[in-house]
């Protein structure tokens, strides 16, 4: 006979990011008067990924068609801008440039205007002199301009999703034991001393969700490497009106240095990435000994770090060095001095590394007895935040469904 439990809620939520929330405010929307529970570290929401990242709503057009990443972030944007709209967050439908700066660039910008019209997104293909008409000041051999993508302010979004989900949310509480009994439930102990059971839990914790899904016991496959993303504000934001991104090199995630005009009118420039030497590490000086030895002691670090050192090195030398950096901007953005970049706040992606070196590409979700584990969601994560949501929602509603 099972023993009877008081839980303290049906589901519990570790990690008060945009998707954590996202996926309170779905469970909570699906089925009303499921009892959900968020636990944050932070003494507020979407500290640390969802609040530094550039506030782009990103259109999806860099994704193999038939991926997460695509179908989300296609459906999400669509989806955010309504969400903002509805909500009266600060947001803007501003489209985007790709620029192409480099011969060999043009074959990969062609391959984007062919993924893009596979994945349902419009896409105008703008010749040398024609870029001028959106961008003035920026230089290229060719271009595409895409009219989906905009900005929003994601930190009022989470916000909003913690309000309108009805949901306990619990600040400054730091997951330190959890103790999963299949046949019972879950019992998570924070740093506080505070105990929380639940029937599921959902693991929500972005840089440190690899860290989690060891606690509740189960072997997540891939280890979190942070990569520090480094960010410029433009001293003459009216160089720049909108958006503009380089061609992506197909072979990592990231989009390279790019030129962003936020809600707030400014403009930011960035970003490089560089490894972090914390989960948390947004500047150099912070270190945080055990952190690296994890990262050091996973043989996908090491491997990658062959594999990419040549990418890598280009990034580290950008970071130390601004005129390495503004050398870069220029490729896009001629009229640029190093005088006119100030040293803005930093991101860390949380990148997840299988043990073979591979940068795990598309969003990645697993599942444990009485557990969802988000174990991959950088960008567009902000972007695909509400059709995550409901996808964690519907797992972990199958699950308390069958317990």
């Amino acid at each position: 006979m099972r023993p009877e439990i008081a839980y303290d809620c049906d589901v519990l939520v570790v990690g008060g990011g945009i998707v954590g929330l996202s996926t309170a405010y779905a469970i909570t929307r699906a089925v009303p008067g499921t009892r959900v529970t968020v636990l944050e570290k932070e003494p507020g929401p979407a500290r640390h990924q969802t609040g530094r990242n550039s506030g782009v709503i990103h259109s999806g057009i860099y994704y193999r068609p038939g991926s997460l990443k695509a179908r989300y972030a296609v459906r999400g944007a669509a989806e955010m801008v309504k969400f903002c709209a509805e909500y009266g967050i600060a947001h803007a439908v501003t489209g985007k440039l790709i620029v192409a700066t480099e011969r060999e660039e043009l074959p990969r910008l062609h391959a984007l205007v062919q993924r893009g019209r596979e994945n349902g997104i419009p896409v105008k293909e703008l010749g040398a002199a024609q870029i001028a008409e959106y961008e003035p000041e920026v230089r290229g051999l060719a271009a595409i301009h895409v009219g989906t993508t905009g900005v929003c302010d994601f930190v009022g979004v989470a916000r909003q999703l913690a309000e309108a989900s009805g949901a306990e949310i619990r600040y400054g509480a730091q997951v330190e034991r959890v103790d999963r009994r299949p046949e019972l439930g879950v019992a998570v102990r924070t740093a506080s001393g505070e105990v929380v059971r639940a029937r599921v839990l959902v693991n929500c914790a972005g840089l440190y969700c690899d860290e989690v899904a060891r606690l509740t016991g189960d072997d997540p496959g891939m280890r979190i490497v942070p990569f520090r993303g480094e960010y410029y504000s433009l001293e003459r934001p009216e160089l720049v009106r909108g958006l503009v991104y380089p061609v992506p090199d197909p072979a990592f995630p990231f989009l390279g240095v790019h030129l962003t005009r936020g809600i707030d009118g400014g403009v930011h420039i960035g970003p490089n990435a560089v490894p972090a030497l914390a989960r948390e590490g947004y500047g150099w000086g912070v270190v945080r000994p055990r952190e690296v030895a994890g990262t050091l002691a996973w043989p996908g670090a090491w491997r990658m770090a062959r594999r990419h050192w040549r990418y890598g090195a280009g990034e580290l030398r950008r970071s130390v060095s601004r005129a390495a950096f503004t050398t870069a901007v220029r490729r896009l953005l001629p009229a640029v001095e190093a005088d006119d970049l100030v040293p803005a706040a930093a991101g860390v992606r949380a990148q997840a590394v299988l043990r073979d070196g591979s940068l795990v590409d598309d969003f990645l979700i697993k599942e444990g007895p009485r557990a969802v584990h988000v174990l991959n969601a950088p960008s567009p994560a902000a972007t695909a935040s509400l059709p995550i949501g409901r996808e964690v929602a519907r797992r972990a509603l199958v699950m308390l469904g069958s317990v």
